[in-house]
């Protein structure tokens, strides 16, 4: 029956990494004992004064349908977070909520590309922008980046990625999967080249924005040559344990927002009426209140890093942001490990959860053949049996 679905849907690729966490959880039904290290959710509870305002809504009797683009009330509290955390001044205009960060991409590419537009995206990238992309019949643009640059895209390697078919750039910051930050100055540096091209739009995925171990994230909307040119995404989903929750949001030029609110007003209409309420008061609340999450995932990080430095045949940076290590683990590559032949990194990501029993995800689903994604949104104990499973299962 394959061939009555449309093409659209034959050519999407599986996310890989819900394949995996699902691959995982077919295991754990078998009775094995799988350490879960692929998906990019907090295991933290959603915060009490969170869960206190949805409950208000509740009784405040919050059920009916909300407007597209969202509360006006959740407006004000983006407005004043993007002004007190990124000096951004956006309106209502401007605003646009929705299922998740994922539905403002998805919103912001169908709304945008034509076919064969090109979009430039970093390699490694977060597993979902290619996707989109070609879903909205663009064309993705791959830059490679490597572990000895920080996974960061140089201004010449932006020049030289940019043709007359580009429409637009991706790019995350923290970024999943390599936790890399860019800076001001290094923002600067590759807003210096768009200047040259002032029709291609940029999109900044700043949804880690608070899992920073280096201060002061920097936004490209910044910058005023670059202000009117900008989608700055954002949410609730990983700095606010709130995934499934599922509120994303952008803020934007007003076309460009007008554009996402009339797409959406014939998909989904507006979001969920009693996440939408909660989400006001998490977003109104001093960023101190979710830095508990943080310092955790900071301890985290120096502890898995510890642990892959004793394993030979990882190389890796350490993330400056998020919650995930990228380590490049090619030196595996043409090996025979237990029976099993490692001719990629999808190879090794498959001998790491049948062998160790540990869920890791392809560095393929993120544009980088030759790393792996190690998510450290887990315990401790966790972390030392998953990385002491790995270490016994190389020791061959």
């Amino acid at each position: 029956m394959q061939e009555k679905l449309s093409n659209r849907i034959n050519n999407l690729a599986t996310s890989q990494t819900l394949a995996m966490a699902a691959k995982a959880r077919e295991l754990r039904a078998e009775g094995k004992d799988v350490i879960g290290l692929s998906l990019g959710e907090p295991d933290f509870n959603t915060p009490d004064f969170i869960k206190d305002a949805a409950i208000q809504a509740i009784n405040d009797d919050y059920n009916s349908y909300t407007p597209v683009d969202g509360y006006v009330e959740l407006k004000d509290a983006i407005i004043t977070k993007f002004k007190r955390d990124n000096n951004l001044t956006y309106t209502y205009p401007q605003i646009v909520v929705s299922t998740g960060a994922k539905q403002s991409l998805a919103n912001v590419a169908l709304a945008m590309l034509n076919p064969g537009d090109e979009v430039i995206l970093p390699c490694p990238y977060w597993v979902s922008y290619a996707e989109i992309v070609k879903l909205a019949e663009g064309t993705p643009v791959e830059v490679p980046t490597t572990l000895e640059s920080n996974f960061k895209m140089t201004p010449e390697q932006l020049e030289a990625a940019i043709t007359p078919k580009t429409k637009m750039l991706w790019y995350s910051s923290p970024c999943n999967p390599s936790g890399m930050v860019y800076t001001k100055e290094e923002l600067r540096a590759l807003a210096d080249v768009l200047a040259k091209h002032p029709d291609i739009i940029i999109v900044s995925d700043e949804i880690y924005e608070h899992i920073n171990y280096i201060g002061g994230h920097a936004s490209m909307a910044e910058f005023e040559d670059m202000y009117d040119r900008t989608v700055t995404v954002n949410g609730v989903a990983k700095a606010f344990a709130m995934t499934g929750w599922r509120i994303g949001y952008i803020g934007a030029p007003a076309w460009i927002a007008r554009a996402c609110n009339k797409l959406q007003g014939q998909v989904t209409s507006g979001a969920n009426c009693i996440a939408q309420r909660a989400v006001i008061t998490a977003l109104e609340a001093p960023v101190s209140k979710i830095s508990y999450m943080v310092d955790t995932f900071k301890t985290r990080r120096k502890l898995i890093i510890d642990l892959l430095n004793e394993i030979e045949g990882f190389e890796t940076t350490e993330p400056e942001g998020a919650f995930y290590v990228f380590p490049n683990i090619s030196s595996y590559f043409g090996k025979t490990i237990k029976g099993h032949t490692i001719n990629n990194a999808t190879d090794f990501s498959m001998f790491l959860l049948e062998e160790a029993l540990v869920a890791t995800v392809t560095g393929d689903a993120f544009g980088n053949p030759e790393c792996i994604r190690i998510s450290y949104a887990a315990s401790e104990a966790q972390i030392e049996e998953a990385l002491k499973r790995i270490k016994s299962a190389l020791s061959e």
